[in-house]
């Protein structure tokens, strides 16, 4: 060790117990830790093993499966794995991505390209629709567990953001009107 102390060394040996010193000896180990991180930045984090998770490719077999003019998957499977339309998914898609910068496809410092819009939400749609947890998204959707997380957190304050007034409000006379007439219709008020 250096022979000269440190400042948290010094602090605590010429403290007295009360709470004023208490603070200033914890202020000085918060300066002293980050003090010996100097030039050190954001980044990579030495040992993070890297893996490569081919998120083009990911992209590309997701969109050619649901939202390609000719998808593997037809908008019967989409609406029974998505729980809504195609049209109303691509509309929320778009929405968000206009709302909030995260959802826009960028390239990185190491110009690589990032998730898409449609990876992101598909896999916060995923955790709400399904309770699917958050690293078992990274197979299909090829998103690591952190990135649906942060994905979730920010989908869910855009659509309250971009929707509540709208959808996310108590109903009004009008709305029990439509939807009574809509179950009438349809054959619902017999079910009950």
């Amino acid at each position: 060790m250096a022979a000269e102390k440190s400042l948290f060394q010094r602090e605590l040996e010429d403290s007295l117990s009360d709470d004023d010193d208490c603070l200033i000896m914890s202020a000085a180990a918060i300066v002293e830790t980050y003090s010996n991180k100097k030039g050190r930045h954001g980044g990579s984090v030495p040992g993070h093993k890297v893996i490569y998770r081919d998120r083009e490719g990911g992209h590309q077999r997701m969109f050619q499966d649901y939202l390609a003019d000719d998808p593997t998957y037809g908008p019967n499977l989409f609406r029974q794995r998505y729980r809504m339309s195609q049209d109303l998914f691509v509309r929320i898609t778009n929405d968000v991505e206009s709302y909030d910068d995260y959802f826009v496809q960028k390239m990185s410092a190491a110009n690589v390209l990032g998730l898409s819009c449609f990876q992101k939400v598909t896999a916060a749609f995923r955790m709400l629709t399904y309770g699917v947890p958050a690293d078992a998204t990274d197979e299909y959707v090829r998103i690591e567990e952190i990135t649906v997380i942060e994905s979730l957190r920010r989908f869910i304050a855009a659509v309250v953001d971009l929707f509540e007034e709208e959808y996310l409000r108590y109903h009004n006379e009008a709305d029990t009107t439509r939807l009574l007439v809509f179950g009438e219709q349809n054959g619902f008020l017999g079910m009950l």
